[in-house]
């Protein structure tokens, strides 16, 4: 079928519902032509009533009138009788405004498929911009709602693409500095064969650091990707949150870090208790990355009838405002981070782990100076 300027949906549709209404519309006029000609077809009433008897020799008139002679002597034919005639006006009338609002519901509907597939369109191309709402006018209808889901999508993969676009930006910059430092110490080894030992060391602790990168990096990509299942499992956060603090004791040691602990006896979540455990390790090693020498920092639980709340409060410097948005995505560090050590994937890693607990993460400046980082979940009652 050649391509219409507008387009084969239209004229399907065009001709779909002329069909109807031409249906409709000879049907109904026949109808009336069949029922008045029947009407027409009747013998006409009695021209004369008859009359009461004025008296015993007056004769009643005849009930018609007797017919008149002709000038031949014989009697005229009756005149004839004429039914209504086919209104072939009227039904073309009707076929005319049938065809134009055929038209004008067929562009009504078809339009917006059309601007749909013309988005479709230029999202294979990889141009995915959400306008197609706006396209849609002041429609109220399913196709207005279908116009505003697209759009969703296409912010949302617009998102996914992007970020993969930085993501992979990020780890080859990120690969970049260790594989530039195993090639400097190979070299340092090779002009110095004394001190092997030395560049073996360091050799071991380069790799150590790309292998904690790299399944840093699995771990995110499989959490992003949604392949690893979410347990069901009954948490105790009180315990784990124990847990989380005894192992992160020696890290806190070493930083000369006081870590406060404040939680009730027993509160209850599901999920999967590994997951849980490493967010919450994020959150209490990135505080204490953050924190100053000699400082402090604080973990609380408090619940509700419905939701678990943690917070872990830090003393360091913070971080701007313009940094607030920007801390979970990955490799982001903020510009204030005196440690360049880490790999910036440690709070993306726990917002993948919360949004997938059905969950909510937070991050604000402290009023008494540092940060604090906030997870909410959902509580099950014993």
């Amino acid at each position: 079928m050649p391509y219409l300027p507008l387009g084969r949906l239209f004229w399907k549709f065009l001709i779909f519902f002329f069909l109807a209404q031409m249906t409709a519309v000879l049907g109904i006029g026949l109808a009336i032509w069949a029922i008045r000609a029947e009407q027409g077809a009747e013998p006409p009433p009695p021209r004369f009533a008859a009359e009461p008897a004025e008296s015993a020799h007056h004769f009643d008139p005849p009930p018609f009138p007797l017919p008149l002679a002709g000038p031949n002597g014989r009697k005229p034919p009756p005149p004839p009788i004429h039914g209504p005639k086919l209104p072939i006006l009227h039904l073309l009338a009707g076929a005319i405004v049938s065809l134009i609002f055929a038209a004008l519901l067929a562009a009504y509907v078809s339009r917006p498929i059309r601007r749909l597939r013309m988005a479709l369109q230029a999202g294979a191309s990889g141009r995915l911009v959400p306008e197609l709402a706006a396209a849609m006018g002041a429609r109220r209808d399913e196709l207005a709602d279908l116009g505003r889901d697209f759009d969703r999508m296409a912010r949302h993969l617009a998102q996914l693409m992007e970020g993969q676009r930085r993501l992979l930006y990020d780890v080859s910059h990120e690969l970049r500095s260790p594989l530039a430092r195993l090639n400097a110490i190979i070299g340092l080894a090779r002009q110095q064969p004394e001190n092997l030992d030395v560049c073996l060391s360091r050799l071991e602790h380069e790799s150590m650091r790309m292998d904690g990168l790299l399944s840093e990096l699995l771990t995110l990509s499989r959490l992003e990707s949604g392949m690893d299942e979410r347990a069901h499992e009954i948490v105790d956060i009180s315990e784990l949150l124990g847990d989380v603090v005894a192992d992160a004791a020696p890290e806190a040691e070493q930083a000369a870090c006081c870590i406060e602990l404040s939680a009730p006896d027993s509160v209850l979540v599901q999920g999967d208790p590994e997951m849980l455990h490493r967010a919450f390790d994020n959150l209490l090693r990135n505080a204490l990355t953050h924190a100053r020498s000699g400082g402090w920092v604080g973990v609380e639980l408090s619940s509700t009838a419905e939701e678990v709340r943690v917070s872990v409060d830090d003393r360091g410097p913070g971080v701007l405002s313009a940094d607030i948005d920007r801390l979970f995505l990955p490799f982001h560090r903020g510009t204030t981070s005196a440690d360049r050590s880490g790999h910036g994937l440690g709070l993306a890693i726990a917002k993948q782990i919360v949004d997938r607990h059905h969950g909510r993460i937070a991050v604000v400046n402290r009023p008494e100076g540092g940060l604090r980082l906030c997870i909410v979940l959902a509580r099950v009652l014993a």
